[in-house]
């Protein structure tokens, strides 16, 4: 008899007719089973078993307040100077126990709904991978940031101004809930289809048949299971030492200590806050003086005067409308950048035009057919044969309704409540347009590379020319642009996690819209409490000496809104403005990516430019690292070793994150025990000890710590 766990899908015009024999039956259904990609092939399983339970008590209890504590965790700390953030991975492992704790000791009783013939088992039986799946996916939703608690954030502690907390929730909610209607939409191209494989989803694959599946032991060698535990245990172990003994160690930069006095020595060689060249071979006083880049630090994210020091923004914006102040403006200064700011910008301008030249040119013909085989259901991959075989589709109508829903909510948080937000009807509109352009080529390329774009700045630099000096508007057309369209793509990855695990789609779609709804009034709830109840919250000129709320994750994002939303693009990279050649990046962008050799296709243009998308708040020495262990286990191992890449490499990938998580969680937690504001009590406080790195060289400008060059 064959287990009912056994059971695939096979084509309709699958035919085994000479196959003789037991070994030969399973070959043949294994090779007609094959995923057309290699890695889902070696890592995904094509079996299913329809019959394990899902949404049961447990999936709903430890989700729930899974969703809930880390979204409280993640906020509550992200205003902290020692910001925490804990993973869903961490999740994912620590709740393997717990769910099997409670198969040991729950009674086997139902839960009866009055009035209903609604019942769920407290005790369905052995704790199994799709309930912990869903609660993953629950986990998911409370670790990911809440952008639209950021703008409150700025609103309240760093413009000092008023918003109140009805259209601030609607604010939230909304964003967070807008991305279904486009990962509805698109869920044929990018979940259904085989060619979209989410990399990032493998190594959750990988972990979830590690922690459930039984393995016997090859000998010498060791299981899964087995070769996690060993990752975990020593990517802990090894992370005390930089993360915590030792810190120092995280950015060793040798050019700083030959050059001890040198600003322009330490610039080049510092890994926190240069450009992380370990040799000082090159003459960069031969670089020129682009942009005034002498006047202020080479590496940073904050905006400065002409002067040299941090820009005043009081004397541009009027604080009571929430304006640009023309005559402040007139009598002060432009806003200046440092120099990688300015290049960072112009990549991203790149980016933007790159990513639809590539997804068009080389995903152009394959979207078409996709389009028509979607329409005509002829996919043939196993995995989305044995969801349409088992299990109801969520019907296209739930997205349509939600979607319609949403806008109309997002209409009425812009255009009601005195119109705090700034944002007329027509900028909802277009913002929500941009989102639908952007989430199929965004998509693709996630889907295939692993790496998203980031296209925040496009929708910064359209508000910021069509409706210029609103700085509200500009955030919140931000927010419905770019970030629910990111949220898309993270539910898309949800739902190819929950199509390999082949978890029913309307189970996923429940879970997915509950815990979104959890973690979003949980992250608005606990930022509205800090905010209103901490004294001078993110200010540090203004807290008490070793105060840790201090806001060091939200400075970015203050710096970015004072760029496009005080002054405007217009006045930045405009006629107006000092950096008006990075607009030529858009044409690098749109060119780049054209083929002229057959090799081509192989090299990502937009992946290759977001490369630089972190920076500069990510340092050099990320990027050295990055590069480093990249090459080494994407192209040398692969190549070399490709029978241990298959079987490890997403284990380690999976065990390397939980080590670090695991660590990260503990030892925060024993520095705020012993109230220490860092590890310095080791001496050895996180510096790569280059501390001229971030003066200025040029002539006369005066800065607390640095030399004043004559």
């Amino acid at each position: 008899m064959i287990h009912r766990s056994l059971v695939v899908a096979l084509p309709k015009d699958c035919r085994v007719a000479d196959t003789k024999s037991l070994p030969e039956l399973i070959a043949a259904v294994k090779e007609v089973n094959d995923s057309p990609i290699e890695q889902v092939k070696l890592t995904v399983p094509i079996t299913d078993d329809p019959t394990l339970p899902c949404l049961t008590f447990r999936t709903w209890v430890l989700g729930i307040a899974c969703c809930a504590l880390l979204a409280f965790v993640n906020q509550f700390f992200g205003y902290r100077q020692n910001i925490l953030y804990v993973t869903s991975v961490s999740a994912q492992i620590a709740l393997l126990p717990i769910g099997r704790l409670m198969e040991s000791v729950l009674p086997n009783k139902f839960i009866r709904f009055p009035r209903t013939k609604w019942a769920l088992s407290l005790n369905p039986g052995p704790f199994n991978i799709k309930e912990h799946v869903l609660i993953t996916i629950f986990a998911n939703a409370g670790s990911n940031n809440v952008f639209a608690v950021g703008i409150i954030t700025i609103v309240k502690a760093f413009y000092h101004g008023r918003i109140d907390a009805i259209p601030a929730m609607l604010l939230t909610q909304t964003t967070q809930l807008l991305g279904y209607g486009w990962a509805g939409l698109f869920r044929k191209f990018l979940v259904d289809s085989p060619y979209m494989w989410w990399p990032s989803i493998l190594v959750q694959v990988s972990l979830f048949r590690a922690l459930h599946e039984v393995e016997i032991r090859r000998k010498g060698g060791l299981t899964r299971l087995q070769f996690f535990l060993v990752v975990l245990v020593s990517s802990f172990a090894y992370y005390i030492v930089p993360g915590y003994l030792f810190q120092s160690v995280t950015a060793l930069s040798f050019v700083c200590w030959i050059w001890k006095d040198s600003v322009t020595a330490q610039q080049v060689g510092s890994g926190l806050h240069g450009l992380g060249v370990d040799s000082f071979a090159i003459d960069w006083s031969t670089v020129t003086n682009s942009y005034g880049a002498k006047r202020f630090p080479i590496f940073s994210s904050h905006v400065f005067d002409a002067y040299g020091q941090p820009y005043d923004v009081s004397r541009v914006l009027n604080e009571t409308t929430f304006e640009f102040n023309q005559p402040g403006y007139d009598g002060y200064s432009k806003v200046n950048l440092s120099i990688f700011f300015v290049y960072t910008y112009g990549l991203n301008f790149a980016i933007l035009a790159a990513a639809l030249t590539h997804v068009a040119l080389f995903y152009e013909r394959e979207i078409w057919h996709q389009t028509k085989a979607a329409y005509q259901d002829k996919y043939a991959d196993v995995h989305t044969r044995i969801m349409k075989k088992n299990y109801e589709v969520v019907p296209q109508w739930w997205f349509y309704s939600l979607l319609i829903i949403v806008i109309a909510l997002t209409l009425l948080t812009c255009e009601g409540f005195g119109k705090q937000l700034q944002l007329p009807y027509w900028g909802v509109l277009l913002g929500v347009g941009l989102a639908l352009m952007f989430t199929l080529p965004v998509g693709v390329l996630t889907a295939t590379t692993n790496q998203q774009p980031e296209l925040n700045v496009i929708t910064e630099l359209i508000i910021g020319y069509m409706y210029p000096g609103r700085l509200l508007a500009n955030v919140t057309f931000k927010n419905y642009g770019y970030t629910s369209m990111s949220q898309a793509i993270s539910f898309l990855s949800d739902f190819k996690l929950g199509h390999y695990m082949k978890i029913p789609p309307k189970s996923m779609f429940v879970v997915q819209i509950v815990g979104t709804l959890i973690s979003s009034s949980v992250y608005f709830g606990t930022g509205w409490w800090l905010l209103t109840s901490v004294e001078n919250i993110c200010d540090p000129s203004k807290l008490p000496e070793g105060s840790q709320w201090t806001c060091p994750g939200v400075d970015v994002f203050y710096n970015a809104s004072v760029i496009w939303g005080v002054v405007g693009p217009m006045r930045m990279f405009g006629r107006l403005g000092l950096y008006s050649k990075m607009n030529y990046f858009f044409l690098v962008g749109l060119l780049a990516p054209f083929p002229e050799k057959t090799w081509i296709k192989y090299i990502n243009v937009p992946i290759i430019l977001s490369g630089t998308g972190g920076m500069p708040a990510v340092k050099a020495v990320n990027y050295m690292c990055w590069l480093s262990v990249g090459i080494v286990f994407n192209l040398v191992v692969y190549n070399r070793y490709r029978g241990w890449w298959v079987r490890h490499n997403y284990i380690l990938s999976a065990g390397l994150d939980a080590g670090v998580a695991f660590s990260v969680v503990l030892l925060f937690f024993t520095l705020q025990m012993k109230n220490i504001n860092g590890p310095t009590w080791w001496g050895l406080e996180v510096s790569d000890h280059c501390p001229l790195a971030t003066c200025p060289t040029a002539p006369g400008i005066q800065v607390e710590g640095c030399p004043v060059f004559q």
